[in-house]
């Protein structure tokens, strides 16, 4: 009986420390390749970086965290078996690319239709001129549903989870898994954004508005197309 109590403590720690390592090599692995997907470049990048440097770092921070939480909801999503969705219903992956696609088409018109349009500067904005750019949330919700609509993000997702999860997952996956994922996609667009907010990147855009908002507006314009192609 003295030499079970003595093992137990041991035991009880190695069994503590293999169920750690259980579910942390999981959780290393998914968190790097979700990093590699994020940094990859995209629309939710071009949007980012026309929305920091067009209109303010403020609201290339709040397009960021949106981007952020539609992370979130997909790796949710992902957890509650968005690749069995997808191969059991192939109709519903089509759906989302033909929905992203138009989606990404309007978002290339809108800034294609005002690249001629002058932006306000901060020193206008002093001399009572009303500011040009987007309201935060409304850039919060198009940095939403960017990320939403593309089907690139959603098969990443699913995908990555349905490679490295174990088969049953820890509850605390549920809420780890879509904390990483807004933290991943939050912290790069917003070093994004405040790196594209800077001074001089904002009077090289300002000299070159029509150039830059016409090539976002043609990239945009390319990848919706290219979603509606690939869902024919």
């Amino acid at each position: 009986m003295s030499v079970l109590s003595a093992n137990f403590p041991r035991r009880a720690a190695a069994l503590l420390y293999n169920a750690f390592m259980d579910a942390l090599l999981p959780l290393l692995s998914i968190t790097a390749a979700l990093a590699v997907g994020a940094v990859s470049p995209g629309p939710s990048f071009v949007l980012v970086a026309r929305t920091a440097v067009a209109a303010s770092r403020r609201d290339g921070i709040a397009t960021a965290l949106g981007m952020g939480v539609g992370a979130a909801i997909f790796a949710l999503a992902a957890l509650l078996g968005l690749h069995a969705l997808f191969t059991a219903v192939p109709w519903v992956y089509t759906a989302l690319k033909i929905a992203g696609g138009l989606y990404l088409i309007y978002l290339a018109y809108r800034i294609w239709r005002g690249a001629k349009q002058p932006l306000t500067t901060t020193a206008d904005v002093a001399n009572g001129a009303p500011a040009s750019g987007t309201n935060v949330t409304r850039a919060f919700l198009i940095g939403l549903g960017t990320q939403l609509s593309n089907p690139k993000t959603a098969i990443v997702f699913s995908s990555v989870f349905a490679a490295l999860l174990p088969q049953k997952p820890p509850a605390s996956f549920y809420i780890a898994l879509p904390l990483i994922a807004f933290a991943i996609d939050a912290t790069w667009y917003t070093v994004v954004a405040s790196t594209l907010s800077s001074p001089k990147s904002r009077t090289a855009y300002l000299r070159y508005k029509t150039h830059v908002d016409r090539a976002a507006g043609g990239i945009m314009g390319a990848l919706g197309v290219r979603l509606l192609t690939l869902a024919r």
